[in-house]
């Protein structure tokens, strides 16, 4: 359940009514909108009667929540959740872009990648240092040195990191360098994962799982934002389904049904969606269009020759290229790019 303060409730009112709900024996979530001031009820709340609550000074009225996900619910904020990536908030009417390379193979491809995609119109810069694969024997990441060169790159281009996390001790060095940490595919369920990443109180971009249902996709955001980490970016990367023809299947409808169940921003990765360098930019296109608040390209330097997913990464010129086509798409749509 969340309780809903007025308009004008006091500070003094809003800690009563979290000491309240601590004395009950749950735990108390605080959320501040532009106007009214939230505070969930975590964990067993079916003992705590509605009017115990309602009856405190400052309560304006007492929302239930239906089902496990409460925080990630839009029954508990209702306005759309904005935060800020170094400097560029995501969230809000603007398309936020993040590209690169789906690993850190080297300082050159990495600083030229970082350049190339700051010209195009990006804000952030992705990039593997550790890279779960599917085969033992594919290449898995230059570690800790991959996550020197981001930073270098960070510096040299003006973009945040994002970059994966894969492993609950590697969450200090990874939030040493980065400055969003990416949960992937294969580890959306990685509970301890989940719980580490919330505990470093740093943005975090969680993909949902090959497999799983929205449902699922928001209970793993529930685990990180349940340590009051209130930055997550919900990312659609396509699911696995009957279909071969691409490397997953994009759920556009995720989209909007995450956009009505959620306030997080969500967005779409469409490289690992089709897997084909020659659909992104059209399933780019239809992501906006569906109300997507951003995207995560991949983008390489010399994609013939990449270390991993050349065939879904796009060259610098077809990224510039599809930032100029997302243009007109994001203004039919009341958003900017």
């Amino acid at each position: 359940m969340v309780v809903m303060m007025k308009e004008d409730a006091t500070e003094a009112q809003v800690a009563k009514v979290m000491f309240k709900i601590e004395a009950l024996g749950t735990k108390a979530h605080l959320s501040r909108g532009t106007v009214n001031t939230f505070v969930g009820v975590v964990g067993a709340a079916n003992g705590v009667e509605t009017g115990i609550l309602e009856s405190l000074e400052g309560v304006e009225r007492v929302i239930s929540v239906p089902g496990p996900v409460m925080l990630a619910s839009r029954n508990f904020r209702q306005e759309n959740t904005v935060f800020s990536i170094d400097g560029s908030k995501i969230g809000e009417k603007k398309i936020v872009v993040i590209a690169g390379p789906c690993a850190v193979e080297s300082r050159e491809q990495l600083i030229q990648a970082a350049l190339e995609v700051k010209k195009g119109g990006a804000v952030a810069l992705r990039g593997g240092a550790f890279k779960p694969r599917t085969s033992p024997y594919s290449f898995q990441g230059l570690g800790e040195e991959g996550l020197k060169i981001l930073a270098e790159a960070r510096d040299m281009a003006g973009l945040a990191v994002v970059t994966e996390v894969v492993a609950p001790e590697q969450v200090p060095l990874v939030s040493q360098y980065a400055d969003v940490l990416q949960v992937g595919a294969r580890n959306m369920q990685n509970y301890a994962l989940l719980n580490a990443v919330g505990t470093s109180h740093k943005p975090v971009l969680l993909k949902r799982a090959l497999s799983s249902t929205i449902d699922e996709f928001l209970n793993a955001a529930e685990y990180i934002l349940s340590h009051n980490n209130p930055r997550v970016i919900l990312c659609e990367r396509g699911i696995r389904t009957f279909e071969t023809c691409t490397r997953n299947t994009v759920d556009i409808n995720a989209i909007p049904v995450l956009k009505s169940m959620t306030h997080l921003p969500v967005i779409v990765d469409p490289s690992h969606g089709t897997g084909k360098r020659e659909y992104v930019a059209a399933v780019s296109r239809a992501a906006i269009a569906a109300g997507a608040d951003g995207l995560m390209v991949e983008v390489h330097p010399d994609p013939d020759h990449a270390m991993s997913d050349g065939d879904q990464s796009l060259y610098p010129q077809e990224f510039q290229d599809l930032m100029e086509q997302l243009r007109p798409v994001a203004e039919a749509v009341g958003r900017t790019l």
